[in-house]
């Protein structure tokens, strides 16, 4: 066993385990060494200062948001290294991840009433099985991708150090179940542990540098709800010993990071469990239905476009001619009538506790304020995607449509001027709800941006929930 955890820790650091020694008995004295009666194998570590550790590092205000893109980027490197196979990716199915979730909410159960308060603890287990039985295909999806490996299992904080690189240490190496598992739960840990120790912003840098190195932007579908089962695991780990230590400050803080851990689960429960309304929106040739498709294939949530809710109402499927702006298809009361439609799918989509993406100009402030309104009625979160580019860029991308080049949309450069004239500015949305992106950027750092920034909002919106709870 001890070669193996030198074996495994030593694909995350470099220099610390120094291999394993044997202790032994001669004499009825033990030492080092191979002289007498070995007795047991002990790993042999170079001792790395405390200061250096992340969770001191955060805790200190020495930690940097290029410290975290870098241990992003290395873990991106790792777990593209990582063994993988046929073997590891059952640690990764829903057979395995249940039964983890459920072993610990059956030994939870003594301290329910207790440590445990029990209505948000019942939440949180009501919450997890509702996600296997609705959103299920997620973890088969991440098997069929390839990102079930051989990974860490306990990334913690207090197990990174900034020492000669980046170290990272104490990985699980007497349980392959701990161990192996989605990349996603490794990284959910770490996240979870990071906006513990109060800095949510230094973890959303971690999945950012993630991101951008390994483009495996699913992570974002399971985030939460993974990092829920870790919260409750240290929850469970704190109960356990609370109840072995006698009483005196140590166990206070046992107590006391028990409930912290609850509403650590409580809140990524509510996260998980609430639906979003997704809204990409501004003017035409912004790019908005190249980001609603990405968060479609990402999410794999419904998508609505308006120009396909317009094409229907209109009563055709393929494009017909040109039509000056406020005439035909873009007369006021057919764009009402398209909105109205809309909302109204979505409405259908959030009432099954269902996630949406809207794809849509929403330029007049009263479809904003509608669409709001609905969200907040059905108990979901919603966020809106301005897309923004150069008047230039727009007119060059709404010539494309001319050639032929993009047939999803009706927009011509003609109707531009019609557009702006119309628009109304979304300043006046609030900031956890409203988000600008400059779509003349590169694509994958906009995407980066508009998961890390939805994720950052979403939370906001959900504390503000909590808070008037």
């Amino acid at each position: 066993m001890c070669e193996l955890e030198v074996e495994l820790n030593s694909r995350l650091s470099r220099g610390v385990y120094l291999g394993v020694v044997s202790l032994s008995r001669q004499d009825e004295e033990f030492h080092f060494g191979n002289s007498g009666e070995v007795v047991e194998y002990a790993v042999k570590m170079k001792q790395l200062p405390d200061d250096a550790s992340l969770s001191n590092r955060i805790v200190s205000g020495k930690a940097t948001p290029d410290e975290m893109l870098g241990l992003g980027r290395r873990l991106a490197e790792f777990y593209g290294a990582a063994e993988h196979g046929v073997q590891i990716d059952r640690y990764g199915g829903r057979q395995v991840i249940e039964f983890n979730i459920e072993e610990n909410f059956r030994q939870l159960a003594p301290f329910v009433g207790d440590l445990v308060e029990k209505e948000r603890f019942d939440f949180v287990v009501e919450s997890s099985r509702g996600f296997f039985r609705d959103r299920g295909d997620l973890l088969r999806r991440r098997v069929a991708e390839g990102r079930i490996c051989d990974g860490h299992g306990d990334l913690r904080a207090e197990h990174v150090y900034f020492l000669d690189g980046i170290q990272i240490i104490d990985c699980v190496e007497f349980n392959e179940r701990f161990r192996c598992g989605d990349r996603a739960v490794d990284l959910a840990f770490l996240h979870m542990d990071i906006e513990r120790l109060g800095r949510p912003d230094l973890s959303l840098a971690v999945l950012n540098g993630y991101t951008e190195s390994s483009r495996d932007y699913g992570i974002y579908t399971l985030l939460d709800f993974y990092s829920c089962y870790r919260a409750v695991v240290r929850m469970k780990i704190s109960c356990l010993s609370a109840t072995q230590l006698a009483q005196g400050p140590r166990k206070r803080e046992m107590q006391r990071r028990a409930r912290q851990y609850l509403d650590l689960a409580f809140r990524y429960a509510v996260q998980f469990a609430r639906p979003t309304l997704y809204v990409l929106c501004g003017l035409p040739g912004t790019g908005k239905s190249t980001y609603a498709k990405r968060l479609h294939e990402i999410f794999d949530i419904a998508l609505l476009r308006s120009d396909e809710a317009r094409r229907e109402l209109a009563g055709y499927s393929a494009r017909g001619g040109p039509v000056d702006f406020g005439t035909g298809i873009y007369r006021p009361e057919m764009r009402g009538w398209v909105y109205s439609a809309l909302l109204s799918t979505v409405q259908e989509e959030l009432k099954k506790g269902r996630s949406a993406i809207l794809d849509a100009t929403f330029s007049r402030r009263k479809w904003r304020e509608e669409a709001v309104r609905l969200a907040k009625d059905l108990d979901a979160n919603i966020l809106f995607f301005e897309c923004a580019a150069s008047q230039d860029t727009i007119l060059e991308r709404l010539g494309r449509r001319r050639e032929g080049e993009d047939g999803q949309s009706d927009a011509r450069p003609e109707h531009l001027r019609g557009f702006m004239d119309e628009f109304e500015s979304m300043d006046g949305l609030a900031p956890e709800l409203h988000t600008r992106i400059n779509t003349q950027t590169e694509i994958e750092a906009n995407l980066r941006t508009i998961l890390l920034s939805g994720y950052s909002k979403r939370r906001a919106q959900v504390e503000g929930i909590i808070a008037r709870l």
